[in-house]
C-alpha cells in the first residue's frame, strides 16, 4: 500500500495517518496540499490519502469538503482524531518575542491561536503557509520571509527549531479529524459505531428545500453529527450540503434514508460508510431499529400480495 497526506512530513495529518497500523510500515508520500494528496489518490499514484476535514474550533475543512464533492468520486474509509498543540518557533537569530514582525503558519492553526497572538504579538503579520510544518520548514531557509511559525511540537524538536513558547493554542484539547480517503471499493463492515458521509446538492433555491432533506433523517431517527453548506461556484445561491449521520449503509433507517434522499437529491453523492474514531454511539428509538422496519416491509410485502392482478 502507498499513503498519502498533507505533508510536509511531521504535520498533524501525518500524526493521523499512523494511527493506522497498515500505514507504519508502508511508504508514506507528503503531499503540497490536499488537492495533490486526492489527485495522486484519483490517478492511482497512491492507494490511500489522509486530509484534514473538521477541526473542534474552526469546523469543515473548506478545501477538503470541496476536494471530495466534485472531481472523480472518492471514498472515505477511516476517521482519525488528533488532539491539536501549537509552539512558537523562530529563527535562530530571534530571542525575544518583541523581535517577531512576521508568523508563518496554517489558516486553521491561525485561527485556534489569534488570541494569544494579539494578546503577545498584536503587530506580528500572518503569513499563510500550506501546512503548519511548511511555515516552520521556512524558518530553516536562508532567506526567509518570516521570523517566526506556529506548528506542532513534533515538527519543532524533529527539526531542531529553536522554541519561544509552548501550548499557545487558545483551546486546550482542541481536536482535528482527519479522514483516509481511496478510491471508491468495498464498504467496511459495520462494526455497531459508524458514521455515514453523503454530498447533497440543493437542486433548487425553494422555501423548504432544505426541510425537504432534513425530514428524511427526522422520520428515520437519523442523528446528523455534522451539516455544513458549501457554495458550488456556479453563483448565489448555488449551494451544497456536507453531512455526517450515525449510522451505518447496513442498517435499515440509514439505507432508507439514502433511498428517500436520492427521489429529493437525485445526484447525491454518498461518500461511504466507515468506523466512527470517537467510538461514541447514538441512541436509536425501538421504532427506528432494523428489526422494526423490517416488521414493517414484511407486513406491507403481505398487504402487496393480496394485490388484485387484472
Amino acid at each position: 500500500m502507498i499513503y498519502t497526506y498533507l505533508g510536509p512530513a511531521g504535520t498533524f495529518t501525518e500524526a493521523a495517518l499512523l494511527q493506522v497500523p497498515e500505514a507504519r510500515d508502508s511508504e508514506r508520500i507528503p503531499a503540497a496540499n490536499v488537492n495533490a494528496a486526492l489527485e495522486l489518490v484519483r490517478t492511482g499514484e497512491a492507494d490511500a490519502a489522509m486530509v484534514p476535514i473538521e477541526n473542534s474550533v474552526e469546523g469543515g475543512v473548506s478545501t477538503t469538503l470541496d476536494a471530495i464533492a466534485t472531481g472523480e468520486p472518492l471514498q472515505i474509509m477511516r476517521e482519525a482524531l488528533v488532539t491539536i498543540s501549537f509552539v512558537l518557533a523562530v529563527r535562530s537569530n530571534i530571542d525575544t518575542i518583541d523581535q517577531i514582525r512576521s508568523v508563518a503558519t496554517h489558516g486553521h492553526a491561525w485561527a485556534q491561536c489569534r488570541g494569544w497572538v494579539e494578546s503577545n504579538m498584536p503587530n506580528a503579520e500572518f503569513i499563510p503557509a500550506s501546512s503548519t510544518a511548511a511555515g516552520a520548514l521556512g524558518l530553516l531557509e536562508d532567506e526567509t520571509s518570516h521570523d517566526a511559525a506556529i506548528c506542532s511540537p513534533l515538527v519543532a524538536e524533529e527539526r531542531g527549531l529553536k522554541v519561544l513558547r509552548t501550548s499557545i493554542e487558545d483551546n486546550a484539547g482542541a481536536v482535528t479529524r482527519f479522514v483516509l480517503v481511496a478510491r471508491p471499493g468495498p464498504i467496511p463492515a459495520p462494526t455497531g459505531v459508524d458514521k455515514s458521509t453523503v454530498i447533497l446538492p440543493l437542486s433548487e433555491d425553494r422555501p423548504g428545500a432544505l426541510m425537504d432533506i432534513l425530514e428524511q433523517f427526522v422520520v428515520r431517527g437519523v442523528n446528523l453529527s455534522r451539516i455544513e453548506s458549501r457554495p458550488t461556484g456556479e453563483g448565489m445561491g448555488k449551494y451544497f450540503f456536507s453531512v455526517d449521520v450515525d449510522g451505518h449503509l447496513a442498517q435499515e433507517r440509514v439505507a432508507d434514508a439514502l433511498s428517500g434522499l436520492h427521489r429529493v437529491c437525485p445526484n447525491l453523492r454518498f461518500l461511504g460508510s466507515y468506523p466512527a474514531a470517537e467510538g461514541l454511539s447514538s441512541s436509536v428509538d425501538a421504532h427506528n431499529s432494523d428489526a422494526a422496519f423490517s416488521k414493517a416491509q414484511d407486513w406491507v410485502s403481505g398487504l402487496t400480495a393480496r394485490l388484485a392482478t387484472s
